[in-house]
């Protein structure tokens, strides 16, 4: 990621934070709405759970700088995921949701330079997870790119990821 799409994802997660209780349900709704075969994963609290989320999503945005110190606790998240029933394709689904909840939540504000920076920090960090979960291996960041889902996510972004995942 580029230091001005850290400066976006920062200053997006700022502007949303005032409303991250709002911002939580309407994500829990949108995912269940649309993707409904994902409910029973998600046995407790749905505020606790939405919580979570929002704590997540705060450490996401303050490690950006240095994601390095990232990478065990987001494998760790990944194995706790698969153990709960995500697979590899969930992801894409919670990526959906998850920009989906950005829009609702700042409008205009959520532009295409936004949502990019916002694709390419989610990229980084779910294929941190999904190596962590061994859904398959992968050797390094050149090999994340192949992954059909990811290529969506990003889009028409050309992002090179900064993180090793040997």
């Amino acid at each position: 990621m580029l230091p001005h799409q850290h400066h976006l994802v920062r200053e997006s997660w700022k502007k949303l934070s005032p409303i991250r209780d709002t911002a939580a349900e309407l994500f829990y709704q949108r995912l269940f709405s649309v993707y409904p075969e994902l409910a029973p994963m998600f046995k407790g609290d749905m505020k606790v759970q939405g919580e979570k989320l929002m704590q997540m999503l705060d450490k996401a945005v303050d490690s950006l700088e240095n994601m390095e110190s990232s990478i065990e606790p987001l494998k760790q998240a990944g194995r706790a995921h698969r153990s709960y029933g995500v697979n590899e394709e969930d992801y894409e689904k919670f990526a959906n949701c998850l920009f989906w909840t950005m829009k609702e939540g700042l409008g205009k504000a959520f532009d295409a330079p936004t949502r990019e920076a916002w694709a390419n920090t989610y990229a980084t960090l779910s294929s941190i997870m999904i190596e962590g979960a061994n859904y398959n291996k992968l050797p390094d960041s050149a090999s994340i790119g192949k992954l059909p889902w990811l290529k969506r996510i990003l889009g028409k972004a050309h992002a090179v990821l900064p993180v090793s995942l040997r």
